[in-house]
């Protein structure tokens, strides 16, 4: 073979060797390569999420197939001649109309005391356990984002007198308005027209005889931070599941005023996780040249603060998932969850714990879906924890 002189000088040249240089040792990688080649490694964190994507996509069918006026899967059929039929238990078509044959020629998981397909029941609960905790997380992390990240931006800011009225009377009304809506709309006319009126008489001349109490309206009191963090305490003082137990006997029973109470009492977390991410980004540089651009303080915060502190707010609410779930399936279990003829998880296995020796698979099923479904959302939350937390993944 002939030698390449040309070739080898090219190579030998300087700017190759300046080239090769400044090339890198690792192939590049983009964000979502490396986050993956992290997040794999943790063998827990992927059967949770493949757990989780299961468990979606049957929650998924369950809702295509037990909904609609002709459903495939009926969960609200009674058949009281097949009531507590074990798993795997074929029917008896000598005793059942047409349209009362399980679609799937079998009782695949037996039946309760009605005769109800618990398999389809199961179906309908799936969906409604997800969206009880996907919409229950989202309140909290939407509220938690918001009052963590005043508290933690404008934390040093003090409220004058005239502010902590105006707050206190828009709080009563607000009381007021999820039970009385006349007294509510009082409350909200007179604030915001006491509110108006000092306004406009600020701007005006005053007297002397007015200084006075100018001066006490105008007065600080607690700091921003002070004030938020003091009522996240207060909240965590209360037991929440007992909290919610309380407020859900109070109000008629419905899917969604579980799913905002569950929401308004779990958002304490995502606050403070959100306000110590705040606390230390708002001294950093970028921040610091964003107030020198003359940019607006609810720019900087939604769009330059909130997306470097939303990372432990996703664990949080990965695992926050797995308590809502948990919570509606406890408070269908003492009966003040998702009303009849609506089937959870829990009711079916309220349902069942009457016939815990005669029928042991009302209590089995059910409770053994909501430990994987728990579980899945714990693993699945840690290892997004451990991917996120650079102190946690150099371990």
């Amino acid at each position: 073979m002939k030698s390449d002189p040309q070739g080898q000088r090219e190579k030998d040249s300087p700017e190759m060797a300046v080239e090769q240089l400044y090339e890198p040792l690792a192939p590049k990688r983009t964000r979502r390569q490396e986050f993956w080649m992290l997040f794999k490694k943790n063998r827990l964190a992927v059967m949770g999420l493949i757990l989780f994507v299961l468990f979606f996509f049957t929650a998924l069918t369950g809702l295509i197939l037990t909904s609609g006026p002709n459903p495939v899967f009926n969960p609200a059929l009674i058949r009281l001649q097949e009531k507590l039929r074990p798993p795997l238990a074929k029917p008896d078509l000598e005793t059942l109309q047409p349209d009362e044959i399980p679609a799937l020629g079998i009782y695949l998981l037996g039946t309760d005391d009605l005769g109800r397909d618990v398999f389809t029941r199961m179906l309908q609960g799936a969906w409604i356990s997800l969206t009880v905790g996907f919409v229950a997380v989202g309140i909290a992390v939407l509220i938690g984002i918001f009052l963590g990240g005043i508290a933690g931006y404008f934390g040093q800011r003090h409220i004058r007198v005239d502010h902590l009225l105006w707050i206190l009377f828009l709080m009563i009304g607000l009381v007021l308005l999820a039970t009385k809506l006349v007294y509510a709309g009082i409350i909200l006319i007179l604030g915001s027209t006491a509110v108006a009126i000092y306004r406009l008489r600020k701007k005006a001349p005053i007297k002397k005889q007015q200084t006075a109490w100018k001066g006490m309206l105008q007065k600080n009191t607690l700091s921003v931070d002070t004030l938020i963090m003091r009522f996240v305490d207060v909240m965590l003082c209360f037991p929440s599941f007992f909290l919610i137990l309380t407020v859900v006997a109070l109000l008629p029973a419905s899917i969604y005023n579980i799913m905002i109470i569950i929401g308004l009492t779990s958002w304490m977390g995502s606050a403070r996780f959100v306000r110590a991410e705040f606390l230390s980004l708002r001294e950093q540089d970028f921040v610091a040249a964003a107030r020198a651009l003359g940019l607006s303080n609810f720019r900087i915060i939604f769009r330059h603060m909130m997306p470097n502190a939303i990372a432990p707010v996703l664990v949080s609410a990965t695992i926050g998932i797995a308590t809502a779930i948990l919570t509606e399936a406890g408070l269908s279990f003492l009966g003040f969850g998702v009303p009849p003829p609506h089937a959870t998880w829990g009711n079916i296995l309220s349902d069942g714990r009457r016939f815990i020796f005669d029928a042991p698979w009302l209590t089995f099923v059910p409770g053994f879906a909501i430990l994987l479904v728990v579980l899945s959302f714990n693993l699945f939350g840690e290892g997004l924890r451990d991917v996120m937390n650079p102190k946690l993944r150099e371990r």
